[in-house]
């Protein structure tokens, strides 16, 4: 049971803004909703996420680092979202299963993956050789902080659902890792 409820009436801005996201998505997520209850918040986060959507990473980097964020912070929620919408970024199961290990089979797939684990598990104190390993293995600067970008939109999420207790209203995955 959430302990912040998703909104279920507002006042026409946000109602505008949670139409919009529904004929987006077909549907206005619970996490969305749960938002909703700040419209700053709301408006922030979708905006955000707009903008790092058009950035340097890929469709599929930006699950892989959803995944691999959401499975350091035990997000159940956005483990669920995130496992649906990697799939239909081109993410194979297992490469869902990697992404949530902090690894990919791609090089530069894995050095976002790396590099989103090494940020959230530091706290974005990672060492000076994270950086390097990054570098080496395809990283620019650009997709450094891309990545660093959206390391923060996922603790957004992570943590509100977290603190919510959000019902998952998508294909509920386990929290724990298969062997």
């Amino acid at each position: 049971m959430p302990r912040i409820n998703p909104v279920t009436t507002t006042d026409s801005a946000t109602q505008a803004t949670l139409d919009a996201v529904k004929a987006k998505i077909g549907m206005v997520p619970n996490l969305y909703a749960t938002f909703a209850q700040s419209p700053a918040v709301l408006n922030g986060f979708l905006a955000l996420s707009d903008h790092l959507s058009k950035g340097a990473l890929t469709p599929r980097q930006r699950e892989i680092v959803a995944l691999a964020t959401a499975q350091v912070n035990g997000c159940h929620y956005c483990l669920s979202a995130h496992t649906l919408l990697g799939k239909g970024a081109g993410l194979s199961p297992e490469g869902i299963q990697a992404a949530r290990r902090g690894t990919a089979a791609d090089p530069v797939d894995n050095a976002v993956a790396v590099f989103a684990s090494r940020v959230v598990e530091a706290r974005g104190s990672v060492a000076d050789a994270d950086i390097a390993a990054a570098r080496s293995a395809g990283l620019d600067d650009a997709r450094i902080i891309e990545v660093i970008g959206q390391v923060a939109l996922n603790i957004l999420t992570n943590f509100t659902n977290n603190v919510a207790q959000t019902t998952i209203d998508f294909p509920v995955v386990d929290v724990a890792l298969a062997a």
